[in-house]
């Protein structure tokens, strides 16, 4: 837990932690479980009262899923959202009482995790994607994050001002309600305080990429309507969904179930000429039933205005000791279900990083490698939801297309013949979810082996260096992943394995926390191509190999030691830089 310490007089108290988390959504709280789960002190605050009360994402893909497992949780998540049978496809229609016009079938909660264990190929998991508005995810990370003692972790609180001062970062934290503010003292401060970052502000990082992407869909502004609706499924033509798509000429819109029973996430795309910040419940009502084709009665939870057209990524994801991630470092259109899952995956990959500086098992130069490594992330997976939101954005919906007639018929095969091929563009991504790399990354030893091609529906596991690890499913049913060391695993893999004990020294040496895993079973030898192979703390395999000969300058290149002393890496310089929430300087 983070420290309160006695102030001098006229002074608010001071909390001394390890590493201060501006935002209390995914990012945050992933990152704050990564942090607890190892002991780092850390502190959490977040303006809210509490966790999202809007649904907002409402899909949590495989490698997410595989990352929920690693911290004991999976189970938990897929227990969340939708009942265990209750379907999961996706299925677009004219209206969602109208014309069904195509649909792609995925499993229900309770499949996947039978299914898992027989899938082979470019769906080769430890996990299935899961279902599941991040409104549930969200109070499960919360409920993980608070048991830990080393993380604090404060709803109904602001981050007012920070400043750098090249050896640590001080900042003022307040109740949002109003009350005496309190001083923060912390090595390290993460800005995961969404699209409109006081952080990322204050350190003056600018957006690259586009924004204000144009389309008849999933290009503008969207309304959106948390709402309640037990009598929707009544007016229903065809079987039930998760994701329900209209697509007509007079109103584009999707809905996804919330809980699968009544509660339901519906966004609407508005009419060139509409403004719809000043809309009433009676204009929520009325947009309802032009995109079901059918007067419904709704509760409405709540309801409001988004942007969809963006694809942004942050031109940095640091400065000194100060880092931005999730909606902070980049903004997606929701198309693919890539924002939060990129989020998390940027938690993970801080999480461990911090650490293993703040305990002094890696220099202040293996901080360098988390922009190396997710900013390129961000770009291709900002760019893939960008692809996927062209395709179903811009196809034109006609008058003709719910027409009685030949004519109505022939419109709706050609719709549903597109919409068929977007749906397995969109939500069969396996490319995207596993075969994201760190190519370029400094602390990837490569091999320059021949990569497979990065595409969204197809994926060839490969253990070259900088990827994940391949997975597999042991004769005893366990995830091999599950035999992976919290920490550093070394795999030594096949019948004839080479001799181990340079890197367990090396390891020692280094103060690293690293686990041997031997399996003789020769067909991990061959998935791995190599009898040995080290794997991260975020299961990214970081080196490969036929003998241990050179452990050493392999265990002090995937840590940062190599090259430490390089210019890049120097500490930040003692300028000291302090910004406040009204985005003034502070002397």
């Amino acid at each position: 837990m983070t420290a309160t310490l006695r102030p001098a007089a006229g002074h608010p108290p001071l909390i001394a932690t390890d590493v201060l988390i501006a935002g209390g959504g995914p990012c945050g709280l992933m990152l704050a479980n990564e942090l607890g789960r190892r002991g780092i002190r850390c502190l959490l605050v977040d303006a809210k009262p509490g966790t999202a009360f809007n649904p907002q994402a409402n899909a949590t893909q495989a490698r997410t899923m595989e990352h929920f497992r690693r911290l004991g949780f999976a189970h938990e998540i897929r227990a969340l959202g939708l009942p265990a049978d209750h379907p999961t496809d996706i299925a677009y229609f004219t209206r969602l009482a109208g014309h069904e016009l195509a649909r792609i079938s995925l499993p229900t909660a309770a499949e996947a995790a039978v299914r898992v264990k027989t899938m082979t190929g470019s769906w080769s998991a430890a996990e299935l994607p899961h279902r599941v508005s991040q409104k549930f995810v969200e109070q499960a990370l919360r409920r993980h994050a608070q048991a830990w003692p080393s993380a604090d972790v404060r709803y109904g609180w602001q981050l007012e001002r920070f400043s750098d001062d090249g050896g640590s970062v001080s900042a003022t934290v307040r109740p949002s309600e109003g009350g005496p503010a309190q001083e923060v003292a912390a090595k390290f401060l993460i800005g995961a305080d969404g699209a409109r970052s006081l952080v990322r502000q204050q350190l003056g990082i600018e957006w690259g990429g586009v924004s204000g992407i144009q389309r008849e869909f999933m290009g503008g502004k969207m309304f959106a309507i948390y709402l309640r609706a037990p009598q929707f499924v009544d007016v229903l033509r065809h079987p039930k969904a998760w994701m329900y798509v209209a697509v007509n000429h007079e109103r584009r819109a999707f809905m996804a179930s919330v809980d699968g029973v009544s509660e339901y996430a519906f966004h609407a795309a508005l009419r060139p000429g509409e403004d719809a910040d000043d809309w009433t419940e009676a204009d929520a009502r009325r947009v309802f039933s032009e995109a079901v084709g059918a007067d419904v009665p709704i509760e409405i939870l709540s309801m409001g205005t988004w942007l969809a057209g963006h694809a942004l990524v942050a031109q940095r994801f640091q400065k000194g000791r100060v880092f931005i991630a999730g909606d902070a470092a980049h903004l997606f259109t929701p198309t693919g279900g890539l924002g939060y899952n990129t989020a998390v995956e940027d938690a993970v990959n801080l999480g461990w990083k911090l650490a293993s500086v703040i305990r002094g098992e890696a220099p202040l130069a293996l901080l360098d490698s988390y922009e190396a490594e997710r900013r390129p992330l961000a770009e291709r997976n900002t760019g893939y939801a960008r692809k996927f939101a062209d395709s179903v954005g811009l196809f034109a919906a006609k008058p003709e297309l719910e027409e009685a007639s030949p004519r109505g018929d022939a419109e709706r095969k050609l719709a549903g013949l597109h919409f068929d091929a977007h749906a397995r563009l969109e939500f069969n991504i396996p490319g995207v979810t596993f075969g994201g790399r760190y190519d370029a990354s400094p602390i990837i030893v490569g091999d320059g082996a021949v990569l497979p091609p990065d595409e969204p529906n197809a994926y060839t596991p490969t253990a070259s260096p900088g990827g994940r690890p391949p997975h597999a499913w042991l004769d005893d049913e366990r995830s091999l992943f599950d035999l992976f060391h919290a920490e550093w695993t070394l795999l030594a893999l096949g019948p004839d394995v080479p001799p181990t004990e340079a890197f367990e020294a090396a390891a020692r040496n280094l103060k690293m926390d690293l686990r041997v895993v031997r399996l003789a079973q020769p067909a991990l030898r061959e998935l791995y191509e190599a009898p040995l192979a080290l794997i991260r703390p975020d299961q990214i395999v970081a080196w490969r190999g036929a003998a241990a000969d050179d452990a050493a300058s392999v265990l002090s290149r995937v840590t940062a030691r190599s090259f430490a002393a390089a210019p890049h890496a120097t500490p930040t310089p003692s300028t000291t830089i302090s910004v406040d929430a009204t985005g003034g300087n502070r002397a």
